[in-house]
């Protein structure tokens, strides 16, 4: 008994509360009970004659109206504040009740074998007494002690009786009460058992239920669980809200086509639900499909995905990806177009093109395109800012694309370059005269952050048959018109002719041979003599690049510089003549020195000083010895960077000199912020100083301004005796390059030369060959 207590101990308070209520339940057939009990005592009185029964009678009054008094007290109680003593203690209230009623039943049967021998009188209570005593089990299985108490109770009397009628077979039929009392209480705990599990499981069943109701309710998916028959066993929170599908209460069992279709007025789905968004439901319901796109209206798009189940049926999850789908859109958007001016980049326009000429009759027999340069546009970044500059290229679309408009479609490809695709034109000279008429219609002036920036454009132009356009050709054509307008002069309009592709095919094999021949180490250095204006000292000599191709011959120098600078390995160039130049001084008089150009692209490389540091230590040249030239063009474009590259070369101990001073825009008043040695005046101030005395004043203010700085002066392109002698007269020079004194020879000849001059000083006009 005490092991059974102890277990009642473990059960939840809610649990032990509904049992305890189990036993308040059922007042019909307590009354009915009571009745039956009274009735049949009275009928044993009236058969025996014995009142004691009605004394009984009195008793069963009794106990039933303390046990009608108590269940009216228990509807009153509160039930959600009872405490587990409280419950116990309207459980004991209980069972003294109904243990009452179990013995005045016991002691009225135990009366009836004892004292009668009426076969009548002792059945008629016996079997109220049993009938009682099985009704315990539906009715008092809630409490053990009420089952025990009222077991012992009733059968313990009639033990008694039957003993104390010293009848043999009275006492071994009241010995079999013991299984029978025990079988009742065995029934009654199995039952509560059973009950208890079944409320402890269902508990957990609703506890999960409960989490699962929560989950769906929480997810951030839509979610619907579709039967077989495509009918709704569940759906959550967030589906309806998607789906704007209102109470989900409504909808478990109903058809998804119907609540899709007719489930709700006045919401995005209707009736008339596009027939592509059901057939899509429809393939995934149907399992041939498990991932679906479903654009909804523009505000609205779903991602569903579908998972069959192993009992039929499908699952059906799908959530809210329009935020995605537009961000995926903007970045499709990006990727197409240009941040800055709107235009459709290079690989979006070719698309356009490729697309539109895959239509069918949609173009005439001919079809072109312009490609459009904007002329110094670098010069409007330098000197307004890169925002100005970027403002002028918007400016520039939005007149291309007013201009084009019906026309053509216009496309940013990189920096500064537009290009334009005209089709459905039908005569070659109409599309010709187009494109001619956009290009000039596109020159002028751009007002831009209230400043007015002239501008024009250098064009090259392609004209195609429609019929034979290869999506691979045309913007090496629209490149190679473009380089020959660039060559010709700015702001030209060139159209792509077949033999341009033949130089074009000529220059590229050129510029292979060159690649070729700089790996190779095949340039060459030739040398151009500086003297003293007497012609007796060679103070120094200029390196020349030289390359001679095994077929071609000889190429000039401005034609194989200017392709190194469009291949951007000019400065491999530069590496190698400056390597061979420093070697050859090596090995002349100490005296001499040499001078080795740089191009903007040299300056441009970070690590030049590093360069030159190396190859002098590689070579054992002093610094002292080397010169370096600087165009007054490349120090105008990259003036900060040149700055700081010309003072490290400096402070190796190197000569700086600008070479071509005076072709420049702005050089005087970079002469007293540059780290300058030497300046070196452009021919184009020597050549005609004889007649032209305004020319002649011009170079001596120039030498004169000069030598004010302590800054060298060499002059350039001195020809003939008569501009020496002018330089001389003057005292404009402390060293003369040019053909006066000598051509540009080999290294070997250096020394000899040096030597002559020494000795007899150089006086020939073209010097030694």
């Amino acid at each position: 008994m005490s092991a059974e207590k102890g277990h009642d101990q473990h059960v939840p308070t809610d649990v032990y509360l509904s049992f305890v209520s189990s036993l308040f339940d059922n007042r019909f057939t307590l009354f009915t009970g009571m009745v039956v009990h009274i009735l049949t005592f009275v009928t044993v009185f009236v058969q025996t004659g014995a009142s004691f029964y009605l004394l009984l009678c009195a008793c069963f009054v009794l106990v039933f109206a303390f046990r009608l008094h108590s269940f009216f007290l228990f509807d009153r109680e509160d039930k959600k504040s009872l405490t587990r003593e409280r419950i116990a203690a309207w459980e004991r209230r209980y069972v003294l009740g109904a243990a009452s009623t179990a013995a005045i039943l016991g002691v009225g049967s135990g009366y009836a074998m004892l004292a009668f021998e009426d076969t009548f009188a002792e059945l008629a209570c016996i079997s109220v007494a049993m009938a009682s005593m099985v009704s315990v089990v539906g009715r008092n299985y809630g409490s053990r002690l009420a089952v025990d108490l009222q077991t012992l109770a009733c059968c313990t009397p009639m033990v008694i009786g039957s003993l104390l009628a010293q009848d043999i077979f009275k006492a071994l039929l009241s010995l079999m009460l013991v299984p029978f009392g025990l079988t009742v209480r065995a029934m009654a705990n199995g039952v509560r058992e059973f009950l208890y599990e079944n409320v402890i499981a269902s508990r957990e069943m609703a506890k999960i239920a409960d989490r699962f109701d929560t989950a769906l309710s929480n997810m951030t998916h839509g979610l619907i669980m579709l039967d077989p028959g495509n009918r709704i066993e569940v759906i959550n929170r967030k589906a309806c809200e998607l789906l704007h599908l209102g109470d989900r209460g409504r909808l478990a069992g109903c058809d998804l086509d119907v609540v899709l279709r007719y489930g709700v007025r006045h919401t995005f789905i209707d009736g008339a639900m596009p027939s592509l968004l059901q057939k899509q439901l429809a393939q995934l319901t149907q399992g041939l499909s498990n991932r679906a796109m479903m654009h909804f209206s523009d505000d609205l798009v779903l991602e569903f995905s579908a998972k069959r189940r192993d009992e039929g049926g499908v699952v059906l999850i799908f959530e809210d990806v329009t935020a995605r789908v537009r961000a995926d859109r903007k970045i499709l958007h990006m990727a197409r177009y240009d941040s800055l001016t709107g235009l459709p980049q290079r690989a979006y326009f070719n698309d356009l093109v490729r697309e539109r000429m895959e239509r069918p009759g949609e173009f005439g027999p001919m079809i072109g395109l312009m490609i459009l340069d904007v002329t110094d546009f670098k010069h409007v970044n330098d000197l307004k800012g890169h925002l100005t500059g970027d403002r002028l290229l918007v400016a520039i679309a939005t007149r291309l694309t007013e201009l084009a408009a019906g026309k053509a479609v216009v496309g940013r490809l990189v920096g500064d370059h537009f290009i334009c695709f005209f089709p459905n034109v039908e005569a070659r000279e109409d599309l010709e005269a187009d494109m001619r008429s956009l290009h000039a219609a596109a020159f002028g002036s751009y007002d831009v952050a209230g400043s007015h920036i002239p501008v024009n454009f250098s064009a090259g132009a392609v004209l195609l048959a429609s019929a034979d356009v290869k999506m691979d050709d045309w913007p090496v054509k629209l490149d190679i018109a473009l380089f020959e307008s660039k060559a010709r002069s700015r702001g030209q309009f060139t159209l792509f002719a077949d033999e341009m592709d033949a130089r074009y095919l000529e220059r590229q094999r050129l510029k292979a041979d060159l690649r070729a021949a700089v790996d190779d180490n095949d340039i060459t250095v030739v040398y151009q003599p500086m003297f003293t204006p007497d012609g007796r000292g060679l103070a120094c000599c200029e390196a020349l690049a030289r390359w001679h191709h095994p077929e071609k011959g000889a190429i000039a120098p401005n034609i194989f510089i200017q392709i190194a600078e469009e291949m951007g390995i000019v400065s491999a160039i530069t590496h190698q003549v400056l390597r061979k130049a420093c070697i050859d001084c090596g090995n002349w008089p100490e005296t001499i020195g040499v001078s080795v150009n740089l191009s903007v692209h040299d300056l441009r490389h970070g690590d030049l000083a590093g360069t030159v540091e190396r190859i002098l230590q590689e070579t054992g040249l002093s610094a002292k010895r080397l010169h370096l030239e600087v165009t007054e063009s490349s120090l105008i474009e990259e003036l900060s960077a040149a700055r700081a590259m010309l003072d490290r070369l400096r402070q190796l101990g190197i000569t700086i000199s600008i070479d071509d001073f005076g072709t420049g825009f702005s050089s005087l008043s970079y002469l007293d912020t540059l780290p300058v040695d030497v300046v070196k005046i452009d021919r184009s101030f020597v050549r005609d100083i004889g007649e032209n005395a305004r020319r002649l004043k011009l170079l001596r203010g120039i030498v004169s301004l000069a030598r004010g700085l302590d800054i060298g002066i060499v002059i350039e392109g001195v020809e003939t005796r008569e501009q020496l002698a002018l330089i001389k007269k003057h005292n404009c020079a402390d060293l003369i390059q040019g053909y006066v004194f000598s051509m540009p020879i080999s290294p070997h000849a250096v020394a000899a030369l040096a030597e002559q001059a020494e000795l007899t000083g150089i006086k020939g006009e073209a010097g030694v060959a």
